[in-house]
Formats: C-alpha cells, sequence, structure tokens
C-alpha cells in the first residue's frame, strides 16, 4: 500500500504527525509526504517532496502548487492521499480526485474562518467546503468541531455524516500523545532545575506557562495583560511564553510584543524542541486561546501533570472538564482569566487534584499507539487492503 501524507507546512509533519508516518512504514505502508520548503524537511524520517504552499490566498501559486502535486501523484500512485492543514487540503484533494486516486482522506483539525468575516470568512468557507466535496472521507478531530462542520457546511458535511464518510477517530486527536516520552522523571525534573537556574527563577517565584505560536488568536494579549495584573499585586511570578513569533495578519499587537521583549518578569525563549522541562518548571499551564481543533499541548500538560487552565472553547472544553480537571474560562476574557489564575495560585490542593484528573482522562484516551493502530485499520479498510 502507498501513502501520500501532504501538510502545507513541514512543521505539521515534524511536530503535529510526529512519529505516525515511521508507524506506517513499519506496518507495511510506503509512505511519501509532501509541504512546502523549511528547516524541518532535513529532519524527517521519511521520504519528501518539495512543493511550495502558502497559507495565504494566492491563486496563482496555488495553480502551480497544484500542477506539481498531480505530477507527484502520477508518479507515486498512491493508493491513499490523505491531507492535514487548509490549504494542503484543498490543493492535495483537489489533485488526487483529478488523477483517479480512490482513497482521498482530508484531517480537519481548526476552522480558521470562524474568526473571520465578510469575503475572506465566505472565500474560507467555500474552500473547506470544496475540499471536502472532493475527499472520500473526512476526519475531523474532535466532536464539538464535526457538529461545527455539520451545521456550517450541512449539505456537503451532511451526506458525508450520513454515509459515514464523516468521523471523529477514537476519543479525537490526530496524533494522540506518547505516553512514555510525556511522563516526569528524575531526568525532566533536573532539566527544570537547570531552566529555572539560567532564567534566574527563585525557588519561591510562581511560574505560568504558554506554550504555542505566539499570535493574537492565542489570546497572548488578555495572557499579558493578565500576568502584569497579577505581578502588580503579588510580585513573585513569572510568566514562560515558549513559542514562535509570527506576524502577519494575526500577529500580536505592537504594545503586545514589546511588553514580552521588555521581559520585566516574561521569559520567552522562543521555539523549543523538548516542552516537557518547561512544563514540568512550571505551576500552572495557561492557554486562553480564541479557537482550537484539538490541542496535543493541552495533552502533554496533562501527562506532565500539570494544572490547567484554558478557554471554554471546542476542542479544549473536549480534554479539560471545568471543575474537575482543570479550569475553563470564556475566551477573550482577561477578568476571568485574572481570576483563574489567582484561584489556582492561593490553592496547591486544587491544582493536584486538577492535575491528577487531567493525567487519568488523558493516559486512559489518548495513547499514541491506540491512535495509529486505529489508523492503520482505517486505512487497510478503506483501501480494500486487510492483509
Amino acid at each position: 500500500m502507498r501513502l501520500l501524507r501532504i501538510t502545507t507546512v513541514p512543521i505539521s509533519l515534524k511536530l503535529l504527525l510526529r512519529g505516525q508516518l515511521e508507524f506506517m512504514e513499519a506496518n507495511g505502508i510506503e509512505v511519501l509526504s509532501v509541504s512546502a520548503d523549511g528547516p524541518e524537511v532535513k529532519q524527517l524520517k521519511v521520504r519528501h517532496k518539495i512543493v511550495p504552499m502558502a497559507r495565504a490566498i494566492t491563486p496563482f501559486q496555488d495553480i502551480i502548487s497544484l500542477i506539481r502535486l498531480i505530477l507527484i501523484i502520477r508518479k507515486f500512485r498512491p493508493d491513499i492521499v490523505h491531507t492535514h492543514t487548509p490549504k494542503a487540503g484543498l490543493l492535495g484533494m483537489l489533485s488526487a480526485l483529478l488523477c483517479g486516486v480512490k482513497v482521498r482522506v482530508h484531517t480537519i483539525a481548526g476552522l480558521p474562518w470562524l474568526q473571520t468575516g465578510g469575503v475572506v470568512r465566505r472565500v474560507l468557507k467555500m474552500a473547506e467546503a470544496a475540499t471536502v466535496y472532493c475527499s472520500t472521507d473526512t476526519l475531523v478531530n474532535s466532536f464539538r468541531l464535526m457538529e461545527i462542520l455539520k451545521s456550517e457546511l450541512p449539505g456537503i458535511a451532511g451526506r458525508r455524516f450520513e454515509q459515514g464518510r464523516l468521523s471523529v477517530p477514537g476519543q479525537g486527536s490526530s496524533n494522540g500523545i506518547d505516553l512514555n516520552y510525556f511522563q516526569k522523571s528524575p531526568e525532566t525534573s533536573g532539566e527544570a532545575t537547570l531552566l529555572r537556574n539560567e532564567f534566574q527563577i527563585a525557588q519561591d517565584d510562581f511560574v505560568f506557562c504558554f506554550i504555542g505560536r505566539l499570535v493574537r488568536d492565542k489570546g497572548i494579549g488578555e495572557l499579558v495583560c493578565a500576568f502584569d495584573r497579577i505581578r502588580e499585586k503579588y510580585g513573585n511570578v513569572r510568566l514562560i511564553l515558549a513559542g514562535p513569533v509570527e506576524t502577519g495578519r494575526d500577529g500580536l499587537q505592537d504594545l503586545v510584543l514589546r511588553r514580552i521583549q521588555a521581559g520585566n518578569g516574561i521569559i520567552a525563549p522562543g521555539l523549543v524542541e523538548d516542552v516537557r522541562a518547561w512544563l514540568v518548571a512550571s505551576d500552572i499551564f495557561v492557554f486562553p486561546s480564541y479557537r482550537e481543533g484539538f490541542p496535543n499541548v493541552l495533552l502533554q500538560a496533562g501527562c506532565m501533570e500539570v494544572p490547567v487552565i484554558a478557554t471554554d472553547i471546542n476542542g479544549c472544553n473536549e480534554i479539560v472538564s471545568n471543575g474537575f480537571s482543570g479550569l475553563l474560562i470564556s475566551p477573550q476574557s482577561e477578568d476571568e482569566l485574572v481570576q483563574s489564575m489567582e484561584t489556582l495560585m492561593r490553592s496547591e490542593s486544587d491544582r493536584k487534584y486538577f492535575a491528577l484528573n487531567l493525567k487519568k482522562y488523558v493516559t486512559e484516551n489518548f495513547d499514541q499507539h491506540a491512535i495509529w493502530t486505529e489508523l492503520l485499520r482505517f486505512y487497510k479498510e478503506r483501501s480494500g487492503n486487510q492483509s
């Protein structure tokens, strides 16, 4: 069986699908991955082809990318084309349809148009509808995201649902989590101590942490403002913002960016390869995102026994149960964020209770190997290869 896996950028292959393609190859599937160029390409462990793809709407470049994908499909002759991320989904599903590939799978891990309006929203919804139409199977990585998809794209999504071609694998997630890797250990505790020493975090400092892209719709503006209010009141608090700063339409406001760069209690190390020590070095993980598909970082925090504050949005509220395994707040609410941060700061017993319950839920439902095995079974069933 031959599998062509396409994402817009290589970091999605490296991080969001870490280990998945190697598992497929170890189980008898010939894999070829495709994405735009990037530093992560050299770190991939499967065969890879580069096709320039832009996240933005770029009609001329998109046509060129489509032609290049068609040429790759004709040469590789895959049994299955599986896409992930919006632009790769549209171009990959269309090229696979034009080439007559029988099994065309697209994974939806988020709906960017939910946070837009006007012409941009209509164009992005049309692109999503076209992607679903060109696919034979649509995998959605959270149940609430599937409900949104069915209501926003009722005709196409409804027919896919009735045919059993629109589904959520397991309890959600595109890749699950490596339960052996994301565990507290003497090694990660030692690395966390080194990090705290390196960044001069005192033993009695209380540390909040965010890991992800530093962009507006991750709630970074509200988090920075909330942290400043907490710091003014308590003094001995620190905020870790681990992730790349991205510019463009969703870039941070200049005032927020300058505040991060100024430091004053904020530590911004950029993109970090291994998040485990940063999580262990923290007291609370804060994730005030506006929109998500199914955020892996909450699974990681749960496994590392870090209590979580997140927004009450799809994906987050399918992982965190408010008042049982964490605290959920309204998106874009700085006041609720401050209140939740203070609440958990003052209660060590609540932090331990939430962390224990979240770890139990994650380990029981999102084991990476189980999710990979289910996807492998899905591939074999859809392609008619049951061997």
